[in-house]
């Protein structure tokens, strides 16, 4: 019978990440970092994988386009200055999720806010 329990508990505990980490219809509503963390990292076996994959890049891209269309004039202020050769965007969000995931002081900030904070670091303005 102890045995039982024991292996129960470990298939348990080796499953609750998965299961933690698996993209509610909640997490569209981007109110929290940890929100555009789950979808940007969904399953491919999550049911709304497709769904979460794009709406993650949908978001991260459109606040940073938005940024650009903002700071076009000769006037504007800019705080993140993308180099001439960019990385490709699969690789910028890629360092984007392993950044915030090792920062969870920001995960019930807005991503928008988090985002920036990010590329601020990664490309700041010299």
């Amino acid at each position: 019978m102890r045995k039982r329990i024991i292996s129960l508990a470990l298939i348990i505990l080796f499953w609750l990440p998965i299961m933690a980490s698996a993209v509610s219809e909640k997490d569209f509503e981007v109110n929290t970092t940890k929100n555009i963390i789950n979808l940007c990292t969904a399953s491919s076996d999550d049911p709304l994988y497709h769904q979460a994959i794009n709406f993650c890049h949908g978001y991260l891209v459109g606040a940073f386009h938005y940024y650009e269309a903002h700071t076009s004039g000769p006037s504007a202020i800019k705080f993140v200055c993308p180099p001439d050769q960019r990385p490709s965007r699969n690789e910028s969000i890629g360092r984007f999720i392993e950044w915030a995931q090792a920062r969870p002081q920001y995960h019930n900030e807005t991503p928008v806010e988090t985002e920036f904070r990010f590329l601020m670091e990664y490309w700041p303005c010299k």
